[in-house]
């Protein structure tokens, strides 16, 4: 029997949740996201919070499978997938839960791996690759290779324990970058926090005309990272000027480019699920990104970054602010009482660490 808005009478107590925002404008078919969410269902309790309007919610409603439990958002904020996610971590049964866009698609082995780490962290990060690699998608993966050679690359899945974001009030849901929101937020609660480069999570990849729209988008994130936001901005006046001076800074920057995704694709067994060919878009992607950041900048000063209907300025909070906020309270309002059963497995502690 499908649930809808609450849990089966007498079903076993699942070992995990696995949270699944959702919202779509029609009510196109699911694709293979029914049947994935029914492999799942056989791991873990399945929560879909679907913030779509009621006819595209019937629509779904009608393919998702029997066992997984369909939810409508309680919470209202900017970013429409926070909202999602919140309501998800309150009506979980349980203290490990894993967030995961529409388009991720789990391995039980990988599913069990994040869990495992959560049994020693509060946040957890697996690795996305795309499980089929059109021109696009090979573009983006010259991103995740570039972040894992030089930090961290930030997927659109991550392992949390629950109670430690329902005792520190949730996380803003009014910034764009809410992966990193959520991180940052456990961390300024005193979490640990684990980055999991060899936990491969595969991802579909979106259309080529979606891939285009969130160029921009995603560079916005970089304002709540203001290094690498200071990087990006310089990367086109010195291709500009530089090349004036120096002719070969175009193909010396390309190659530099490539040898640092290759090296990111080396790493923690990227060559696993990462292709040879994909190191050799990094150029394509750093040229993408060295006019898209100057696009965001002027969004920016313009209001904020159009989102889903609303325009949203804030990227992301630094870990200061966070620090600040929790300790005024200002994010108690999406709090809810945690269970005892829960909070006697939170944990407290500082700083992040990376597996391998």
């Amino acid at each position: 029997m499908k649930v809808q808005g609450g849990h089966r009478v007498g079903a076993p107590e699942p070992g995990a949740s696995y949270i699944l925002p959702l919202r779509r404008t029609t009510a196109d078919a699911l694709g293979d996201l029914p049947q994935y969410l029914g492999r799942v269902a056989e791991w873990a309790e399945v929560l879909v919070v679907d913030g779509s309007e009621p006819n595209v919610f019937q629509a779904h409603a009608a393919e998702l499978p029997a066992g997984v439990v369909h939810l409508v958002p309680v919470h209202r904020c900017l970013n429409g997938k926070v909202a999602g996610v919140l309501t998800g971590l309150e009506r979980a049964r349980t203290e490990l839960c894993v967030i995961a866009d529409d388009d991720v698609r789990y391995t039980e082995t990988a599913f069990r791996r994040v869990l495992a780490l959560l049994a020693d962290a509060d946040v957890v990060r697996p690795q996305n690759y795309f499980s089929s690699l059109p021109w696009h998608a090979r573009w983006d993966t010259a991103r995740s290779l570039l972040n894992r050679a030089l930090g961290t690359d930030y997927p659109g899945t991550l392992g949390v324990r629950r109670s430690v974001l329902l005792r520190a009030g949730g996380y803003c849901g009014d910034v764009l970058f809410e992966n990193l929101e959520m991180i940052r937020t456990v961390r300024a609660a005193g979490g640990r926090d684990v980055w999991a480069p060899s936990v491969f999570v595969a991802r579909q990849p979106c259309s080529a005309r979606h891939f285009w729209s969130q160029r921009v988008r995603q560079a916005y994130d970089d304002f709540a990272q203001p290094f690498r936001l200071a990087g990006e901005l310089a990367l086109l006046p010195l291709l500009v000027f530089g090349t004036r001076r120096f002719h070969l800074l175009p193909a010396i920057a390309a190659a530099v480019a490539v040898g640092l995704a290759e090296a990111g694709r080396q790493r923690n067994r990227g060559t696993e699920v990462f292709p040879a060919s994909s190191a050799l878009w990094a150029p394509l992607w750093l040229l993408e990104r060295s006019l898209a950041i100057w696009s965001a900048l002027w969004l920016r000063l313009a209001g904020g970054v159009p989102y889903a209907g609303v325009r949203i300025r804030q990227a992301g909070h630094s870990q200061r602010e966070l620090r600040r906020m929790l300790r005024d309270g200002l994010l108690a309002p999406a709090a809810r009482p945690v269970p005892q059963a829960h909070s006697a497995r939170i944990r407290f502690r500082r700083g992040s660490v990376r597996v391998p």
